[in-house]
């Protein structure tokens, strides 16, 4: 992985309910999980933690991925979440701009 091909973004993390498959009460099929991960991913939800204050370094195809099929990407911190959030509003993750500026 070269420092060329990394980008910064912020992070937001989807959390799932639990939908028992053929259950009428509780829903199930692969249409209800979609429809439930898709406004999760638009509400952005987040977890607790320092990691929400920054932007991190993730590869850029794997950017565009996770924008594509909603699949988490991971940070070179090892920050594992969903992209939704403009990094230019946030600063870089100190963890993150150490490991990339060893990899220049």
């Amino acid at each position: 992985m070269s420092a060329e091909s990394m980008s910064t973004v912020s992070m937001s993390t989807v959390s799932m309910s639990t939908v028992e498959p053929g259950n009428p009460e509780t829903g199930g099929g692969t249409d209800l999980l979609e429809k439930e991960l898709q406004e999760l991913i638009e509400k952005e939800l987040t977890e607790d933690g320092d990691h929400d204050r920054f932007s991190h370094y993730v590869q850029k195809e794997k950017i565009l991925e996770s924008a594509v099929t909603g699949k988490p990407v991971v940070a070179l911190c090892g920050k594992i979440w969903v992209p939704g959030r403009d990094p230019e509003k946030f600063p870089v993750c100190p963890d993150c701009k150490k490991i990339y500026d060893r990899m220049k």
